[in-house]
């Protein structure tokens, strides 16, 4: 009408049902068809390592090929299945019957979509050369053969390979009741309803050990995450504490600089100038620090107008964890010196956080704090006993002792930290200071 015309797109006119129709056997062409013949060998499984401690050395090794032992143990029950009903017939009928049923079930180890056609197509004539000892269409091999070919297939396949194998299945039972009953019993029903059965438990069992994998995988992923959040946190606060400390060691610099030519009567211009330049290059590395590390500083940070500890204030630490309930017992050896405010700060940080920990994670426990100033830097030893008395442990995430490391590791020191042989745990540092790094 009004002189238009309206043009669809191919596909676009099919009504929904061919679309599903089209969709569903999409789907049967994917899970059964294009994969019929592939080559898929069956892998060794990964063994619990609580069960594989039970099991004899001997097996153990080779614990992983159970699945296969399975199936081959299907195998024998099949070809045993076929000995008893071979009779006295043809000798190659004989064979077939034999061999058959327990050749189609070891193809499920290397081709097994394959063997689901074989033990489909393979029934009707092994249940003539039986003369349908257990019914029409499956004899009592067939019926058996094919229940194991359904259960090691869907096991190795996705779910719809199950559902699709069923659905087949139930078309060939149709198909032979309709076009070729021979007026024998039929056995499609029991064979029908005992597949579903395998095949839903086969399915549940797949989809539940999918979903575990899943949840492990997410809770690795999680954990991940987690631990290098905490590591980037850590980091942003070693930034902003090394931010106040070298910032105000610069403006000390440029301020001094600045100073300096009015301290002496009449100076050259060559030191107004060299005292100038010293000047401006301490402001533009205190400008460029400050652009760089400001960054990691959050909108709502403000710089503490305190300032910050060093190994001074042990003292005070010790007390105020003493007052919190913990016996601990500082130890100094070695000659006292003052050190880089970083390697200061850094210690007694180190030194908070293991005593929190000891509060936390060990109520009730001794703790000794040992500082040991030796002459290639500073080294940290905070030890505990097992927790006593009736308050339970916090839980961790061990975010401490991530930080830890991670202030250990930006002054170039090392750290061990772990359980000791009385139940408890011990957390110990080196910090190397040159003589030059010293402050005199």
């Amino acid at each position: 009408m009004n002189g238009v015309t309206q043009t669809q797109t191919p596909g676009t006119s099919r009504a929904p049902e061919f679309r599903f129709a089209q969709e569903a056997l999409g789907g049967l062409r994917r899970e059964l068809l294009d994969d019929a013949l592939a080559y898929r060998p069956l892998s060794p499984v990964q063994v619990n390592a609580r069960i594989a401690r039970f099991l004899p050395k001997r097996i153990r090794a080779r614990a992983g090929y159970f699945p296969h032992a399975v199936v081959a143990f299907c195998a024998l029950i099949a070809f045993a299945g076929g000995v008893d009903r071979a009779g006295t017939s043809f000798i190659p009928l004989q064979l077939a019957v034999t061999f058959a049923p327990a050749a189609i079930v070891l193809l499920t180890l290397v081709r097994p979509v394959l063997a689901f056609w074989v033990s489909l197509g393979s029934a009707p004539f092994l249940g003539a050369a039986t003369d349908y000892d257990g019914g029409w269409p499956w004899s009592v091999a067939t019926f058996f053969t094919h229940l194991v070919v359904l259960a090691v297939v869907a096991a190795r396949t996705r779910p719809r390979a199950a559902a699709w194998m069923w659905v087949v299945t139930a078309g060939f039972c149709l198909f032979t009741e309709v076009f070729l009953g021979i007026g024998r019993g039929s056995n499609s029903f029991p064979m029908l309803f005992v597949s579903a059965l395998v095949l839903l438990t086969v399915t549940v069992f797949q989809i539940r050990r999918q979903a575990r994998r899943e949840v492990t995988a997410q809770q690795t992923v999680t954990a991940q995450e987690r631990s290098k959040r905490t590591l980037l946190e850590e980091r942003t606060t070693i930034a902003r504490e090394l931010h106040d400390v070298v910032a105000h060691h610069m403006s000390v610099v440029a301020i001094q600089a600045e100073a300096a030519p009015y301290r002496v009567e009449n100076p050259p211009p060559e030191l107004e100038q060299a005292f100038l330049t010293i000047r401006e290059n301490a402001v533009a590395a205190l400008t460029e620090l400050r652009r760089i590390l400001g960054v990691v500083r959050a909108e709502d940070y403000e710089a503490p107008d305190a300032p910050q500890p060093t190994l001074a204030d042990l003292d005070a630490l010790v007390a105020n964890v003493r007052e919190a309930g913990l016996d601990v017992e500082k130890t100094v050896t070695g000659a006292v010196r003052e050190l880089p405010q970083g390697v200061e700060l850094s210690a007694y940080r180190i030194v908070q956080e293991a005593l929190s920990n000891v509060l936390r994670h060990a109520p009730g426990a001794a703790a000794k704090v040992e500082v040991s100033y030796v002459l290639g830097g500073l080294g940290l030893r905070i030890a505990n006993g097992p927790a006593r008395g009736l308050a339970k442990p916090s839980p961790g995430a061990g975010h401490g002792i991530t930080g830890m490391r991670e202030r250990v590791t930006m002054l170039g020191g090392e750290m061990t930290a772990g359980a000791t042989d009385d139940g408890g745990y011990e957390v110990a540092a080196f910090v190397p200071v040159s003589r030059e790094e010293a402050v005199s």
